[in-house]
């Protein structure tokens, strides 16, 4: 600011250019300078979708993108759009699988490498919005089966999936331990009194995720993350449809 003020003073070559870089760098402090509110549990949460920088091709793997860009014919079952899951309650509507980029990427290397073997993946959940995390904890207020919305989750940050594995030859899906949203310790990654069959599926699961840069949640096989997500993602309250409007589904 000092250098474009002394060369304004000064008037130098380009008078009219110097003015439109300094305009330029002021509004462009003010942006930078805007700061969203802090909800109850002092977070920001990006509501609009103008002020999500997810949705900007510039931000690269902090994009947020609909997961069958990337796994043609994904197969999807969203739980919490019915009322199979542990509320027993629709959450919400006419949901599509988003998530980051890079998570995009790392699951379609999934799939095609299980897609070698006949299987493929099955979404239950990816990207949810804020607000239905806190629904969910009104319901349980346990953090080894919801995440406390003073936190927030790694599915409000387009950062984590709820999943399970699909044999394509018969569209079934493989026996695991539990059903999803089952909050007992059949559901935690260490259980053993389990079948053979139902062991090697979790395991394979477990492997191919990590291989791939996914983090497991101990407590539900079903859930995988990426690493640090809270650092690197901002938590979005973006609903769906607006989200269909703005970068598909």
């Amino acid at each position: 600011m000092h250098i474009i003020t002394r060369l304004i003073m000064k008037n130098l070559i380009f008078p009219g250019l110097t003015l439109l870089i300094f305009l330029t760098t002021t509004v462009s402090s003010t942006s930078a300078q805007k700061k969203l509110p802090k909800n109850e549990y002092g977070l920001t949460v990006v509501s609009k979708i103008s002020d999500c920088k997810c949705t900007k091709k510039i931000a690269g793997d902090e994009r947020l993108v609909p997961l069958n860009r990337y796994i043609p014919g994904l197969i999807t079952d969203f739980k919490y759009a019915t009322m199979e899951n542990f509320t027993g309650k629709a959450l919400y509507k006419n949901p599509a699988a988003y998530g980051r980029q890079l998570l995009a990427k790392n699951l379609a290397n999934v799939q095609k490498e299980l897609e070698i073997n006949g299987l493929s993946i099955k979404i239950w959940d990816a990207y949810r919005p804020y607000s239905v995390t806190k629904k969910m904890w009104e319901i349980v207020p346990d953090e080894r089966y919801a995440a406390n919305p003073a936190n927030g989750s790694g599915h409000n940050r387009g950062a984590a999936v709820d999943l399970t594995l699909v044999d394509l030859r018969t569209g079934k899906e493989l026996p695991m331990p539990t059903p999803f949203d089952n909050f007992t310790e059949k559901a935690h990654h260490d259980y053993q009194n389990l079948p053979e069959e139902v062991k090697k599926n979790r395991g394979l699961l477990r492997s191919i995720m990590e291989k791939n840069g996914f983090i497991a949640l101990e407590t539900e096989w079903w859930h995988y993350s990426l690493p640090d997500a809270a650092k690197r993602f901002d938590l979005l309250d973006i609903p769906f449809s607006v989200l269909a409007r703005s970068i598909g589904r």
